[in-house]
């Protein structure tokens, strides 16, 4: 298994105690990426990003190439929240086929414990996109390709709604 994240990410403290209590018996290989980021940032705004970049930071995170495939790395964490924007590409660009664990379902679950629980509104709606900014946003287009649905007419708005 191998956990791609931003340097920072992959040096602390918190990821190395989350390895310990929860990949106990895995083989962990820790990436830190330095452009992988700003690579997802730079695509999402629709700029050219071109697969030997990607490849260029992904690379590290396949270990064993040269191995029995069972020893080989078989799981990739995404410990970055922009990753998934790539993660089409990553997975086309992977020498062998992974199991990649994108971080947003855990992420979402651990914002709605700290928002206590979802406003009664919310009964009915499969997602929810909260902006802590208090500006006005201008991500609505570029994310919904991501998640489909669409946005509030109302452009003030703090949050995106899935039907």
């Amino acid at each position: 298994m191998s956990v791609l994240g931003t340097k920072g990410t992959v040096q602390r403290e918190y990821t190395r105690a989350l390895i310990r209590d929860f990949a106990q018996g895995c083989e962990v290989t820790l990436v830190g990426s330095a452009e992988l980021a700003s690579l997802a940032e730079t695509a999402l705004g629709g700029g050219e990003v071109s697969d030997a970049e990607i490849l260029a930071e992904l690379d590290p995170c396949f270990v064993g190439a040269n191995e029995d495939a069972a020893r080989r790395t078989d799981t990739i964490v995404l410990a970055c929240t922009h990753y998934p924007l790539l993660l089409e590409r990553m997975a086309r660009l992977a020498p062998w086929p992974v199991e990649w664990i994108d971080p947003a379902p855990a992420i979402a679950r651990r914002v709605v414990t700290l928002l206590d629980s979802p406003p009664d509104e919310a009964s009915d709606v499969g997602a929810r996109m909260i902006f802590t900014s208090g500006r006005r946003h201008t991500l609505s287009a570029a994310l919904m390709p991501f998640f489909g649905g669409r946005v509030l007419s109302d452009a003030r708005s703090s949050f995106y709604r899935e039907r």
